[in-house]
């Protein structure tokens, strides 16, 4: 006989298992299908290993250049096979962690590919035995999420043509590294290798590394990166793959013509494609967008009823924290209750050297829109804080609109966690005002966030202001 659920969840990473546990909890009867490892690609090979390993490359880093500090450590060493090792025991501790939470919540667990055969039905296929049928009630969610892309000439081997899934569990270090993308993996896991001491070389196709944000912010991680001796090639196409003895040649051309890098490894940085095949969309009838993601409302409803999709198959961004607010949101949905997706205010963050992170309407993307725009910033180099943590590069950046934040910006030390402020200023609809007058602990990098409040108002006391303060009201 076919098993019956009420929701059938395809996919058990952020997304899939959060809406699992949360129906789980509302009583629901579901079931979480996943053909790999749970926690998908956040836990297995992206946000949490690689996360480990940066942290890994700057402790290495830090070991290694203390001097300023008064500290020195001769002798230093890496031993990657090593950190290698702590990094798999924290996936295997937090997918052992995700597995043990579905079934205390009372979700079903199952092992299997799941290909869609009506709008309630799906048939699962697991690694041994025969395939099965499963039935929902009330809805199928789409929770597969995307994969790595795959640039033509430039298959991974695993050894020496890498993509994110391999590079973030190697055991020996690459003398030369070539990245081919200059977005998030590619900064991410190129500024890592660097500070372990691999030499940098990074590929990207249009004019600026992380294309998309602000260049003010860009440019402080890329001054770093060439600093460290990274050489950078913007505005440079990746033509063809050659293999070596000792690595791979890599035929570019860019603005000087076209000419040969020489590396150990290339990493390809690509981007993701949503994970939709043998998936059985066409067989339902599921519309996707251009660029082959689930479409979906506000809801995560598809156009087909019965049928919803969340997490990074529903479109980017490509963030965990963005599946998690849609878990939560559908898990609403499906309990009868009327709510909808707000995207306003998610954060997103850049684990490179220095981080950056933002939230809300870059400033291009504020002066587009129109109004009376204001920025306010606060160098780290001005900071007691930073100084004392010898992280001085960056800076905090508020943009305004009528003196009301509607974005902001962070590049430099633990910008990943200064962000969650202004994520919070934003969702409640603050203003600059409300920032500035808010007391921050002296001495602490969230202080920057004061201080550019005050900068966009015109009253910072620690920088020169832009622009004058109005004048203050005499009493009568």
């Amino acid at each position: 006989m076919t098993e019956r659920f009420d929701v059938l969840v395809i996919g058990g990473g952020p997304g899939g298992y959060a809406l699992s546990i949360r129906l789980g909890q509302r009583g629901k009867r579901v079931a979480c299908i996943e053909k790999d490892s749970v926690g998908g690609v956040c836990l297995n090979w992206g946000c949490i290993p690689s996360k480990a390993l940066i942290t890994t490359a700057q402790r290495f880093e830090w070991a290694r250049h203390g001097e300023d500090f008064g500290i020195h450590a001769d002798g230093v060493r890496l031993d990657l096979a090593r950190a290698q090792r702590r990094n798999r025991s924290i996936v295997e501790h937090h997918t052992g962690g995700v597995a043990a939470l579905l079934g205390s919540n009372g979700a079903r667990l199952v092992r299997g590919t799941a290909t869609l055969l009506s709008p309630s039905r799906v048939s699962v296929s697991p690694s041994e035995g025969e395939a099965f049928e499963l039935e929902a009630t009330e809805a199928i969610v789409l929770a597969t999420g995307a994969t790595t892309r795959v640039l033509p000439g430039f298959e991974p081997d695993g050894q020496r043509v890498l993509t994110a899934k391999e590079a973030v569990f190697l055991e020996q270090l690459p003398e030369r590294l070539i990245v081919l993308g200059g977005g998030v993996i590619g900064v991410e896991l190129g500024s890592a290798y660097q500070q372990l001491g691999s030499q940098l070389e990074i590929v990207e196709l249009t004019g600026s590394l992380l294309p998309g944000l602000d260049s003010d912010l860009v440019q402080v991680v890329h001054k770093q990166l060439v600093a460290r001796g990274a050489q950078i090639h913007t505005s440079t196409r990746a033509l063809g793959l050659t293999h070596t003895e000792s690595g791979v040649r890599v035929a570019v051309e860019g603005a000087g013509g076209r000419r040969e890098l020489t590396g150990s490894a290339v990493l390809v940085a690509a981007g993701f494609v949503p994970s939709t095949q043998g998936l059985g969309l066409e067989q339902v009838g599921v519309q996707l967008d251009e660029r082959g993601h689930v479409r979906v409302d506000q809801r995560c409803q598809t156009n087909v009823p019965g049928l919803f999709a969340i997490g990074d198959l529903a479109g980017p961004p490509y963030l965990a924290h963005k599946a998690y607010k849609e878990a939560e949101v559908l898990s609403e949905v499906l309990s009868g209750r009327r709510v909808v997706v707000d995207y306003r205010a998610m954060p997103s963050v850049i684990f490179g050297s220095p981080e950056i992170a933002t939230v809300g309407e870059s400033e291009a993307q504020a002066r587009a829109q129109g109004g009376a725009i204001s920025i306010g910033k606060m160098p780290f180099s001005a900071l007691g804080r930073a100084q004392a943590l010898g992280e001085t590069a960056g800076f905090v950046k508020l943009i305004a609109r009528d003196d009301r934040l509607v974005g902001a910006g962070v590049v430099g030390p633990e910008a990943s966690e200064l962000i969650a402020e202004l994520t919070l200023a934003l969702e409640v609809g603050a203003s600059l005002e409300d920032l500035a007058l808010t007391v921050h602990a002296h001495p602490t990098l969230a202080e920057a966030v004061h201080e550019a409040a005050e900068h966009g108002l015109g009253h910072a006391v620690h920088i020169a202001n832009r622009r004058r303060p109005p004048a203050l009201a005499r009493a009568s």
